[in-house]
């Protein structure tokens, strides 16, 4: 089974968007982090659970209400590349 390893990127991102709705209400903060990290957690062995991504190479799994995992996976590794909002561009664009 591949291995599970999270970006600096990602988890930056995870903890920012943590860090952002425990202004309101810490409890589910705290929960949308566990449920994230868990449903991350169960790519390894079954890492074609998310939709193709659009950027190629990559898969997208809806995570929690609107934040989605973006992930590229191999033989030996499925990596999360970020977590993001599901209103956030993706791949980012050039200005």
């Amino acid at each position: 089974m591949p291995e599970l390893a999270w970006l600096e990127l990602a988890r930056a991102d995870l903890l920012a968007i943590v860090d952002y709705i425990s202004d309101d209400n810490p409890d589910a903060a705290q929960r949308m982090k566990d449920d994230i990290e868990a449903k991350a957690a169960n790519l390894p062995g079954f890492p074609g659970m998310g939709r193709p991504g659009r950027v190629e190479g990559t898969r997208e799994l809806v995570a929690w209400a609107n934040y989605i995992i973006v992930y590229a996976e191999d033989a030996f590794t499925v990596r999360i590349l970020r977590v993001l909002h599901a209103a956030q561009q993706w791949p980012p664009t050039e200005d």
